[in-house]
């Protein structure tokens, strides 16, 4: 057995059975591996950033860590952006990058990078394997790394001698424990209890706080207490639609949300963070609570919201109550706006699935119109690097047991990884991706505005723009494989909608919008 033998019947053994791929000449002994751990999927990507926002989406649905394998700091580098996005999300991931052999580094060949700087801004953990013997070790290490809690990525640098040559000892695999979340201290539950009775309180819920036991037990305690029950702007994954209790959710533009968190004497952070603005602007506060607002945090991302809330259940005395249940929108007709595109989405929307949300100013109307569509789980860009969501769509795919993936994705953005089109056609994955086309970074139109810049003339216009030359998506999504349509109307969307999931492997809708709008 050689070392990339160790390291995938290492990885496999302790339940990571997916990669991710994007490999070079110094991965090809990985990938020589696979024919000898069938159990392992590959998984192709044209480029990196779809490997590593794959295994975002991957991680999401899961819980389980998928791994990267990427070719050395250059490979590595194209992949940082969804890395980024995936650090922010807390989910486990294991990169594997090649590296040049030991021996060979010495030679500062074209190649050669500093691995360990790129790796440094986002993993959790980073380690170099030394010797094929080394291998199964490192690699078990990494996972329990992964895990966290919170979970997080782990970067493994695998040298190409460490990965050819042979082992020389027993130890061919290594076995670990997955953590198990830790509760809340009693310090902490008495802080929460204190400010839930005494001032005027909202609870914040992030990361695991936005999945349906821990929605449940916060309404518990919103009804009972009439406490504010509210969520992160970009959840990693939260479960929504009929049944599932809708909090409400923090506003993206600072301004809004200042006014919307004004009245919070005290704030209880379940899974989530401080709110932030997203960005600083002049005249706007960085910080959305109020200067007196008393912060309590119950549980951070990685600790068991349930246990924290289930907790604050008990000593609060809040009953069970029954969720009232309301009715998804009618099928809209008639133009296409950004309203009548989330009425379709949710009129439409199977019962789980895995709504994949990169629309940007186009889903204005999504978080509202869904609040009754069917059950389904909803994934966002937590990091704010654009590009995210094809990839993420691919992931959650593959991990998601069969279910159907709907991507809505904006034009913009989907140029940056638009090659995941390729991987999900590839794949056959039953993911349905609807592409925003209004011809414009719309959202950096709104933001020239609210940071206080001033533009008049055409120079500015033409940076901002998207329609010359226009972007052809539908032809872009069939060259890669992905049957794909245009509509132009509320009708059109919801009859290639409902085709789409009547129909396995990819499909590709693009929306017209008029220029500019959302």
């Amino acid at each position: 057995m050689n070392g990339a033998q160790s390291l995938l019947s290492t990885l496999q053994a302790n339940g990571v059975d997916v990669c991710f791929g994007n490999p070079g000449t110094s991965e090809m002994h990985f990938v020589a591996a696979l024919d000898h751990v069938p159990s392992m999927r590959g998984v192709l990507g044209l480029f990196e950033g779809v490997v590593t926002g794959a295994a975002d989406g991957y991680a999401r649905v899961t819980g389980r860590p998928a791994a990267t394998l990427l070719h050395l700091g250059p490979g590595l580098g194209n992949g940082f952006a969804n890395l980024h996005n995936a650090r922010r999300a807390h989910v486990p991931m294991i990169n594997v990058v090649g590296d040049h052999a030991t021996y060979h580094s010495r030679f500062d060949a074209p190649l050669d990078s500093d691995i360990a700087a790129v790796s440094s801004a986002v993993s959790g953990w980073h380690r170099r394997t030394a010797r094929p013997d080394d291998v199964a070790g490192d690699a078990a290490d990494a996972v329990r790394a992964a895990y966290g809690p919170p979970g997080q990525i782990a970067t493994l640098v695998l040298p190409a001698d460490a990965s050819w040559g042979e082992l020389s000892s027993a130890q061919r695999t290594a076995l670990v424990q997955r953590p198990m979340s830790p509760a809340p201290t009693a310090d902490r539950i008495a802080d929460a209890v204190r400010v839930l009775r005494t001032k005027k309180t909202a609870i914040i819920l992030g990361y695991d706080g936005l999945r349906l036991p821990a929605l449940s037990l916060a309404h518990r305690i919103g009804a009972h207490h009439g406490v504010r029950i509210m969520s992160e702007t970009f959840p990693t994954l939260q479960d929504r639609g009929s049944g599932a209790f809708q909090p409400d959710r923090i506003i993206y533009l600072s301004e809004f949300a200042v006014g919307q968190l004004k009245e919070c004497e005290a704030v209880v952070l379940v899974g989530a963070k401080i709110p932030v603005g997203f960005f600083g602007y002049p005249d706007i506060p960085s910080e959305l609570l109020p200067a007196e607002c008393e912060v309590v945090t119950l549980t951070e991302p990685g600790h068991s919201a349930v246990a924290g809330l289930e907790a604050l259940c008990d000593e609060l005395g809040s009953d069970p109550v029954v969720l009232p249940h309301g009715s998804a929108p009618e099928a809209p007709s008639g133009d296409l706006t950004t309203l009548s595109l989330a009425q379709a989405v949710a009129a439409t929307l199977p019962a789980d699935t895995i709504l994949v949300d990169e629309s940007n100013t186009g889903g204005l109307h999504l978080y509202g119109q869904l609040t009754h569509a069917a059950p389904h789980q909803l994934m966002t860009l937590t990091g704010g690097a654009i590009g995210y969501g094809l990839p993420a769509a691919v992931g959650a795919a593959i991990g998601g047991g069969g279910r159907r993936v709907l991507a809505i994705e904006s034009d913009g953005s989907m140029m940056y990884t638009l090659q995941a089109l390729w991987t999900m056609a590839r794949e056959s994955l039953d993911i349905t991706v609807l592409g925003l086309s209004n011809r414009s970074y719309a959202i950096l139109n709104l933001e020239l505005g609210r940071v206080g810049a001033t533009a008049e003339g055409a120079a500015s216009r033409r940076m901002l723009d998207l329609d010359n030359p226009q972007l052809d998506l539908c032809g872009l999504a069939a060259s890669q494989g992905v049957p794909a349509q245009r509509v132009t109307s509320a009708d059109e969307l919801v009859v290639a909608l409902q085709r789409s999931y009547a129909t396995p492997g990819p499909t590709f809708i693009e929306v017209v919008l008029p220029k500019g709008l959302g």
